[in-house]
């Protein structure tokens, strides 16, 4: 399976990256990138084939992986329209929705939409995937091999529901990370240095997470294990239902959603 990728940034790099990872062979893989510096970058760190021109990167081609910033799909589709030739396009262009991406391609049919999220840049990300009724099941087994060398994959059978993981897992990392900012920050407060509440933080969050992957328990029942009766754990919770955070995060994720919809209407509109 020969595989372009059209756009050469982190993204496709990163995935480029995990598929060499699992062996997959450097000679199947090109690109197609029009800034110079960026596909002499790629041919040295990558070792695999980049060149300027659309149509040289796609020929022979199987599998065709938009990866191009969302507002530059619609001229990169324009001119890619003409070359198609039964293979499976998929995007990873943020926002953009599967019927729009057809209609600029000609009303194509072989489309699969990818939402992986920025952990992918270190192959531990967590994709959103939808495909069109019209691709088959060797095409969705292809797809699935691409964006898992860069970590965990989900299908979902409505398009709208990858906004429903964009507002989980593709801005969800923003969260988290904002959540490890307050906690740094009141750890430095508490009297610790800066490069002592990095390190709890982090290694909190990493083991939490790790517990919660391989735990049989559910969420609820491990924080309850944690927070014991009059304690500082139950204090700290306490304090937090009180401010309503919970609930800011709950309705943050909706706001998300919304944007994400959006988006969809006005890229799609162009």
């Amino acid at each position: 399976m020969n595989i372009t990728f059209v756009g050469g940034g982190n993204m496709a790099c990163a995935l480029i990256g995990g598929l060499l990872q699992q062996d997959y062979p450097a000679g199947q893989v090109q690109v197609v990138e029009i800034d110079s510096d960026a596909r002499a970058r790629i041919k040295q760190q990558l070792g695999v084939n980049a060149v300027a021109a659309l149509t040289e990167g796609i020929n022979g081609s199987n599998v065709i992986v938009l990866a191009v910033k969302p507002q530059q799909l619609s001229a990169v589709a324009g001119q890619l329209a003409p070359l198609l030739n039964g293979q499976l396009v998929i995007s990873i262009a943020a926002g953009i929705r599967t019927s729009d991406l057809s209609r600029w391609l000609g009303d194509y049919g072989g489309i699969v939409r990818a939402m992986p999220n920025t952990p992918s840049l270190i192959r531990a990300g967590m994709t959103g995937l939808y495909a069109l009724p019209t691709v088959n099941s060797q095409q969705k087994e292809e797809a699935a091999n691409i964006l898992s060398a860069v970590g965990s994959i989900i299908w979902v059978e409505q398009e709208v529901l990858l906004d429903a993981a964009t507002a989980v897992s593709g801005s969800g990392p923003a969260y988290i990370f904002y959540f490890i900012e307050a906690m740094q920050q009141a750890g430095t407060e508490l009297g610790l240095t800066k490069e002592q509440a990095k390190l709890l933080t982090l290694q909190t969050f990493f083991g939490a997470t790790q517990l919660a992957s391989q735990s049989d328990e559910d969420v609820a029942t491990l924080r309850s294990r944690v927070t014991s009766k009059g304690g500082t754990t139950e204090q700290a919770l306490l304090s937090m239902e009180q401010d309503g955070v919970k609930n800011a995060i709950m309705r943050a994720m909706h706001v998300a959603y919304e944007r994400a919809q959006q988006m969809g209407d006005e890229l799609g509109g162009k």
